[in-house]
């Protein structure tokens, strides 16, 4: 059976400026040829067919991490997901999960920004600042490139079943950026900055259900540093326990 080069684009559409109108599924019929991918579909749709149509993108590179939706039942980036790898031609679009719709594809992201701001996602240094940059070893820089890949596309704090129950839980993404700096050898914070994320909705409130991981485009694997983080915290208390011992 040879497939047709047309496909039906359901989007979900939705204005939280329009609440009275409940969110419905809009269809769009278009010819894909090879290569296309979603991201090119939605430009298509919104420039040829519906400028109504909201959502977000920059890139199209899988950098930017800004066109993170639901495709098919599966979070993705919209980028990098080819239409003729889908084994129907119907492709249903929704927006992340977790999220307040503002419109369309469009959600608050004003959630996911808290949390990561919580963390302090950059260099924290107690030493003077130097004459040159700060030397890192490639052994050193390797122990953190697994967790400078995260783009904060927010795939893995949409896909974290936790979020839905905790609003307020730190959620994957900033806790991964926590132990990117945890690990990295030019930062300097006081061992006790981790005790920010020692509560009930920090990093104890992961139920390891590893959804983040399977939802991450970049294999940045959250659920590691949410386990890293808790062992640290284990680590130091214990070694507080031994200290005042001595004392």
């Amino acid at each position: 059976m040879i497939r047709s080069n047309y496909y039906t684009f359901k989007i979900l559409r939705y204005d939280a400026k329009d609440p009275l109108r409940e969110p419905y599924f809009q269809s769009y019929h278009v010819k894909v040829v090879s290569g296309l991918t979603v991201l090119s579909v939605l430009n298509r749709i919104r420039d040829e067919i519906d400028g109504t149509l909201a959502f977000r993108a920059s890139c199209r590179s899988a950098i930017c991490g800004s066109c993170a939706m639901v495709i098919n039942g599966k979070i993705d980036l919209a980028c990098r997901t080819q239409v003729a790898t889908f084994e129907s031609d119907t492709v249903i679009l929704e927006p992340l999960p977790n999220f307040e719709v503002m419109r369309d594809l469009v959600v608050d992201m004003t959630p996911f920004w808290e949390m990561y701001e919580q963390v302090q996602p950059y260099l924290i240094r107690e030493s003077a600042v130097p004459e040159k940059e700060i030397y890192q070893s490639e052994k050193d820089r390797k122990k953190i490139d697994q967790f400078v890949n995260c783009i904060l596309c927010a795939c893995c704090y949409g896909a974290c079943p936790v979020i839905a129950d905790e609003p307020g839980y730190l959620g994957p993404a900033a806790a991964a950026k926590l132990e990117r700096f945890i690990l990295d050898s030019r930062d300097e914070r006081p061992a006790d900055s981790l005790e920010s994320v020692n509560t009930p909705k920090g990093v104890w409130a992961c139920r390891t259900v590893f959804r983040c991981i399977d939802a991450c485009p970049k294999d940045v694997r959250p659920t590691d540093a949410i386990v890293n983080l808790r062992k640290n915290l284990v680590k130091n208390r214990f070694n507080m326990i031994l200290g005042s011992k001595k004392k």
